[in-house]
């Protein structure tokens, strides 16, 4: 198995190279050279199976000799063993035809820890036969910086830096990277929106004098390795609801796309699926790209669904890769359109593609809010804005077929917006009950590339 660049330039790369390097030097992502599929029988089989065995049997193909079958059965165990549900991410039904799949029963109550727990075991058994130390550097909108820190706090072989949005988190966000004690994780508050922290991650990956002098690697939706972790979720949860033997739809609120992406490739793999839905909040540019055939910046508007709150969706690019014939010239020169006019127009032939694909919808604030308040009257269920944008956009695309909501954190990381739309406050869970207590370690920093540079450079000297 190999991996090539969405631009089209950069070398092949083995499964392990590829998760190592995150982004290419070309400045694409990597994509396997070729989709595994699986069978109606092999999906079939996966019926009352663990989420481990799931998790093993479709990620396998992709890894190639990176780890053997028992290793890699291994570091699948060690993932997951922290997870506070045994079915790890179990669904709820909340009408006769509509299912939500909880993914926030991981350490930070986020669906990043299904990828990041996983991405921390590889990266240790990887840098512990290599002897070597790395840099992490994650730019966040809220969760992929907590659950980074979890996944590699601590270790001796890596440095972790977490770029986030200054005030434009919620404060439990915030608390889970800023008060973890490890000497290896630093917390770095920056003067800007999400898409000034990933453009600051990305010029440091094109930076090749840095990127080589402190052994970069990334962890973001950019690595492959985290898109292959959520693929698992969509087969098991699928296969809970008749799959193969019938088809399902999914929405899945998303900001990065990488979500929804990981969704396309259990597709292509073989999974049954009728619908896969982008569900947007106010910030809604992959809906605006689906509708007008046009990618557009327009700014980011802070929400309550900060998480989603982003203009620059990079695993889209991925998706255009695709629906391009996997031609990495015009995948390049649009990304460039994008950085330089901030838009570019895609072809009658790739928007055809992606809309046979996806299919779209927005929640404002206010249907956001709403969404909370009925769900919780209509099913019992509490949700967080995130979730309950995704739930409003599923109810409009309902049909024979069953829909699949992903429940991408849990509410009481977003208490104030949840207490407005209710009266609850949510309590946080045991293990993080005293959050509010611990004392917060954090840098605020410049939106400016050479003074983050020089900061991760005396960091990691010390």
């Amino acid at each position: 198995m190999h991996y090539i660049s969405t631009r089209g330039t950069a070398p092949k790369l083995t499964f392990e190279e590829a998760m190592m390097t995150g982004l290419a030097r070309d400045g694409g992502l990597y994509v396997p050279e070729d989709i595994p599929g699986l069978s109606h029988a092999q999906i079939a089989a996966m019926a009352g199976q663990s989420y481990e065995d799931v998790a093993y049997a479709v990620m396998r193909p992709f890894i190639g000799d990176t780890f053997t079958d028992d290793e890699f059965r291994g570091l699948i165990d060690a993932a997951y063993a922290g997870f506070n549900h045994a079915a790890r991410a179990p669904l709820k039904q909340l009408d006769s035809n509509h299912f939500l799949l909880e993914l926030f029963h991981g350490p930070t109550l986020a669906f990043k820890d299904f990828a990041m727990q996983l991405i921390g075991q590889m990266f240790q058994a990887s840098l512990t036969r290599s002897g070597k130390r790395i840099t992490i550097v994650g730019a966040t909108s809220g969760d992929t910086g907590s659950a980074a820190i979890e996944a590699f706090r601590g270790l001796s072989n890596v440095d972790v830096f977490i770029l986030f949005p200054h005030g434009r988190v919620s404060e439990v966000q915030r608390r889970q990277m800023t008060t973890p004690t490890e000497d290896n994780v630093h917390a770095l508050a920056l003067d800007g929106d999400f898409d000034d922290c990933q453009a600051a991650l990305k010029d440091m990956f094109n930076d090749f004098d840095f990127r080589d002098g402190v052994n970069l690697a990334g962890v973001n939706s950019i690595n492959w390795g985290r898109v292959l972790a959520q693929v698992v979720y969509f087969f098991t949860s699928a296969v809970a609801v008749g799959a193969p033997h019938r088809p399902v739809s999914f929405t899945v609120p998303t900001g990065n796309f990488g979500d929804i992406f990981a969704g396309y490739i259990a597709k292509r793999m073989g999974l049954p699926i009728d619908k896969l839905v982008i569900a947007t909040n106010q910030n809604d540019i992959l809906h605006r790209t689906l509708e007008t055939g046009a990618q557009v910046k327009e700014g980011v508007t802070p929400s309550i669904s900060p998480s989603m709150d982003i203009q620059v969706s990079s695993n889209f690019e991925r998706a255009l890769f695709e629906a391009y014939g996997r031609d990495g010239v015009t995948v390049a020169e649009q990304m460039d359109d994008l950085k330089s006019k901030g838009s570019f127009t895609i072809s009658q032939g790739a928007i055809d593609m992606l809309r046979d694909t996806f299919a779209s919808g927005r929640a404002s604030e206010e249907e956001t809010y709403h969404a909370i308040t009925s769900e919780l009257t209509r099913s019992g269920e509490l949700l967080c804005p995130h979730s309950a944008v995704g739930v409003h956009v599923a109810d409009a695309h309902q049909s024979d077929v069953p829909m699949i909501t992903l429940a991408t954190a849990h509410p009481a990381k977003f208490p104030a917006a949840v207490e407005k739309a209710t009266g609850i406050h949510p309590p946080l869970p045991p293990h993080m009950a005293d959050l509010y207590d611990r004392p917060e370690r954090v840098e605020r920093v410049p939106n400016d590339l050479a003074a983050l540079q020089t900061l991760i450079k005396e960091r990691i000297a010390k």
